[in-house]
């Protein structure tokens, strides 16, 4: 478990993202739960598998959003590793509300979770080297910030959040510009407060990058044998970044090596949700 949980993106994102969910499941309204008795009724949330929780303040407001009045009672922490079997939250509140909050709830944190959980799994693997685990902007559309909030509760670090708040150069820019080193100094000239990442394709063009400086050098798809050398040639001087070809058979050999950075699309891209129900009634003793 975080000894802190991350800070959530702001309410009001939160609340946007779920009112735009709500729309979507709901629209003019939840025929099923109108067949129900709109009485008092407690539920229950169960976890059905080993995970890593993310998603309790997208999960809180969409109940919320339904029932003002619903209590909310968790169990575990954001981040928290938790085994199958174990009861997340019991709720009460008024069980036309409780019934159709329920997928949409379920369905933002079952995502959550599933890239917290697969991230504090790549984090695990790095353990005991100087790597951090990165993520990507790979992200599902309008849910950047919430998944990007996720990597951080399994124990990764994000990249930049969009494209915005980072220089980043990559082939077709350098090779717009005429040279790394052209487009570096462009870079530079134009942004000069935000943090530069430069990707390189081959050693000369990590000497280069080396030379004209920048925050942190991105070696995409290099050989075993190109990666030492770049951890010998930049010797601590840049942080240096792996992207590309990354996977549980490669990922400990390649922190091994001494980078200090391993970006994975996977983190986001390949969500594999996490197991979980919400149900009517008190909890199992």
């Amino acid at each position: 478990m975080l000894p802190h949980p991350p800070l959530a993106p702001p309410q009001e994102q939160i609340d946007a993202d779920v009112a735009r969910a709500l729309a979507e499941d709901i629209g003019s309204g939840d025929v099923t739960a109108a067949l129900l008795p709109d009485a008092a009724d407690v539920a229950y949330l169960l976890c059905k598998q080993d995970a890593v929780i993310a998603g309790r303040p997208w999960f809180d407001a969409t109940h919320r959003a339904l029932d003002p009045q619903v209590r909310i009672d968790w169990r575990v922490l954001e981040g928290e590793h938790v085994s199958a079997g174990t009861v997340l939250a019991t709720l009460s509140g008024r069980s036309r509300s409780l019934v159709s909050a329920e997928r949409t709830s379920l369905n933002f944190l079952q995502t959550l979770s599933g890239t917290a959980t697969i991230t504090a799994r790549y984090v695990a693997a790095v353990a005991g080297t100087r790597a951090r685990i990165l993520d990507t902007r790979k992200t599902l559309p309008g849910l950047r910030l919430a998944q990007k909030y996720a990597v951080r509760c399994g124990g990764g670090d994000n990249h930049r959040i969009g494209l915005f708040d980072t220089v980043m150069l990559k082939e077709n820019h350098i090779r717009a510009a005429g040279s790394l080193t052209a487009a570096v100094h462009a870079a530079r000239a134009q942004q000069p407060k935000l943090p530069l990442v430069v990707e390189v394709e081959d050693l000369q063009q990590l000497q280069e990058a080396l030379a004209a400086g920048c925050e942190r050098i991105l070696i995409d798809d290099f050989s075993a044998a190109m990666r030492r050398d770049a951890v010998r040639i930049t010797a601590g001087r840049i942080p240096l970044e792996v992207s590309g070809s990354v996977d549980m058979t490669t990922l400990r050999a390649i922190a091994e090596d001494g980078v200090d950075c391993i970006s994975i699309g996977g983190l986001t891209k390949h969500v594999q949700a996490i197991d979980l129900s919400l149900k009517l009634g008190p909890p199992p003793r």
